[in-house]
């Protein structure tokens, strides 16, 4: 357990550390990263999903997914706003895994046996404790104009639940193609689609709030 851990936290650490870097530099990077993160979207969908109904709807949210990214990180005025998006699933994830490890406590779904309720809270307290925090000691250094106020809380929270929901609705379709993981290629994560089950839906969701 101790060594699925380890390896759990030092691929975190390097795929935050890197997926900033990229996100920050941008251009022709950001545009190959997400190129190659879709193909192997794809290809772990294609393995998980191939001729069952949901097939082709998922190949189609995927590159709508996708496209939101693209769209969302191209727009030079929407950066600050995509970093805390990211940021905000990226914590969410990190916060219900280590409440859930830490506290334990009832399940909360079968679609997902690890999840917790424990972890669900936790989900939602890690975003909200450092991003404020990173707001509060970080605003005047970095000219950000964001508002630590209530409507920012509640913004985390909307993003953070339905990175949760995203998480779910993968592990429900891993449950209908009798998988585990949908891939191997992160240490101590599975596939690609593990990692950023969340991300897929929250970017289109926010892309369409941003046009209402």
């Amino acid at each position: 357990m101790n060594n699925e851990i380890t390896k759990r936290s030092l691929s975190s650490i390097i795929l935050i550390v890197v997926s900033f870097y990229i996100v920050i530099v941008g251009s022709y990077l950001f545009n190959f990263f997400i190129i190659l993160v879709l193909l192997f979207s794809l290809f772990e969908w294609h393995r998980m999903s191939f001729k069952r109904n949901y097939y082709y709807p998922g190949i189609f949210f995927l590159l709508l997914s996708f496209y939101s990214v693209y769209t969302l990180r191209n727009d030079q005025s929407e950066i600050f706003d995509f970093l805390t998006i990211l940021a905000i699933c990226i914590l969410t994830d990190i916060g219900g895994f280590i409440f859930g490890k830490f506290f334990k406590g009832p399940k909360l779904t079968k679609i997902s046996p690890n999840k917790t309720y424990a972890g669900l809270v936790g989900s939602f307290i890690l975003p909200i404790l450092l991003l404020s925090s990173f707001i509060i000691f970080f605003k005047d250094k970095f000219k950000l104009e964001v508002l630590l106020d209530i409507n920012f809380i509640i913004y985390i929270c909307i993003i953070s639940s339905i990175s949760q929901f995203g998480d779910l609705v993968i592990s429900y379709f891993k449950r209908l193609s009798d998988i585990k993981d949908t891939g191997k290629i992160i240490p101590g994560h599975g596939g690609i689609l593990d990692r950023i089950d969340g991300m897929i839906f929250v970017f289109p969701f926010v892309q369409i709030w941003a046009l209402i």
